[in-house]
């Protein structure tokens, strides 16, 4: 049986993993490569699968923790998504709160299923919003010392950085964060990346394809910091019917990212920082997706549909630095005064709002 290439693509929440992974798998499929992707997070209905998924993507899921701690079912995913398609390669999106990766998945795959897998050198997304500020030690970040703790520890594990979305940055903003990161990381290979739009992909696929005998970086991590960085977020994911009344069409996209901006602005009044919050709107084959990634940024469409529709199937995820029955209140709330301002019923479903429980890896194996 071959060996598969297993590749991790990791970074903070809102760090564009999912478009970046979208990316690498239409180029590894344009060159005749069977791709699977496997998703991850810590609670069910994720934007993430449905978005790729519609992209034409087989994906399969992990959920109800992060990887490390369902290392069994990232592997046994992996086994299925094998028989149905025998894949070539994998890339496997973990949570973006999670970290010390290279301890409890990198190696353990290389140690425990060094005959099933090639793992490739481990890459990490650096979200620029949150990490010029957590990385100048700016004030105002959004976020406690101990949720900045797990972005930094994912960058310190990391065998590549890969300064993500630098089409929005301008030359002084893309060179200050590079700098940022080679000073504090002087041993990392460093990158400057679009996952939008291409710029910097050539040399992120050269070095997830490249090979060699070297182990990952495993870190020493304080769990108890990691554990009460993570907990700092509510996590909420839910899906909504709505329906115009009568035989009112809408445009989807429009509403949508209005959606998402009175979201935005109803967490800059709750002083809850969003970690990321991305909605994904769906109606008889069309399909939209709007996503906030920082009280600075602005609410931004990444999947527009064109359409325009009577009903839709909205199906949001939100982590946000608050208190989850708040962030539950909050969401509740806006939807409603969202639909009522655009004379649309609406039913909400499926909720599920929680703080991540304290991390419990299935394995965790330092490098030599």
């Amino acid at each position: 049986m071959k060996r598969i290439r297993f590749i991790m693509l990791g970074g903070f929440l809102g760090a564009g993993k999912t478009t970046a992974i979208a990316r690498l798998a239409r180029h590894w499929a344009a060159a005749g490569k069977n791709v699977g992707l496997v998703t991850n997070d810590q609670a069910y209905g994720l934007v993430d699968t449905e978005s790729l998924r519609a992209q034409g993507f087989q994906v399969g899921e992990v959920t109800g923790a992060c990887f490390c701690c369902k290392f069994n079912d990232l592997v046994a995913t992996v086994e299925q998504l094998s028989a149905e398609r025998q894949p070539d390669i994998i890339i496997a999106e973990p949570v973006g709160s999670c970290t010390d990766l290279a301890a409890t998945v990198i190696e353990p795959l290389r140690h425990l299923h060094a005959g099933d897998f090639d793992v490739a050198p481990l890459a990490v997304l650096l979200k620029p919003d949150h990490g010029r500020k957590i990385l100048s030690g700016e004030d105002g970040v959004g976020f406690s010392p101990k949720a900045a703790y797990i972005f930094l520890t994912q960058l310190e594990e990391a065998d590549v950085v890969a300064i993500n979305k630098i089409d929005q940055l301008d030359a002084a903003a893309r060179e200050q964060l590079l700098r940022l990161v080679r000073e504090r990381y002087p041993e990392k290979k460093v990158l400057a990346v679009s996952a939008r739009h291409g710029e910097g992909f050539d040399e992120l696929i050269a070095s997830l394809e490249s090979r060699g005998p070297a182990p990952s970086h495993t870190p020493d991590v304080d769990y108890d910091v990691y554990a009460a960085g993570e907990a700092e977020l509510g996590w909420l994911n839910c899906r909504v019917d709505v329906e115009s009344e009568g035989e009112v069409v809408f445009a989807l996209d429009e509403a949508l990212v209005d959606l998402v901006a009175r979201l935005a602005r109803a967490c800059r009044g709750a002083s809850a920082e969003p970690a990321h919050l991305k909605i994904l709107a769906s109606s008889d084959g069309a399909t939209a997706i709007a996503n906030l990634v920082s009280s600075d940024a602005a609410a931004e469409l990444s999947l527009a549909s064109g359409a325009a529709v009577r009903s839709a199937e909205l199906t949001i995820n939100a982590r946000i630095a608050v208190a989850p029955e708040l962030l539950s209140e909050l969401v509740e709330r806006e939807v409603a005064a969202w639909s009522a301002a655009r004379g649309f019923s609406h039913a909400i479903a499926d909720l599920q709002s929680f703080r991540p429980g304290r991390p419990v890896p299935t394995h965790r194996m330092a490098s030599l």
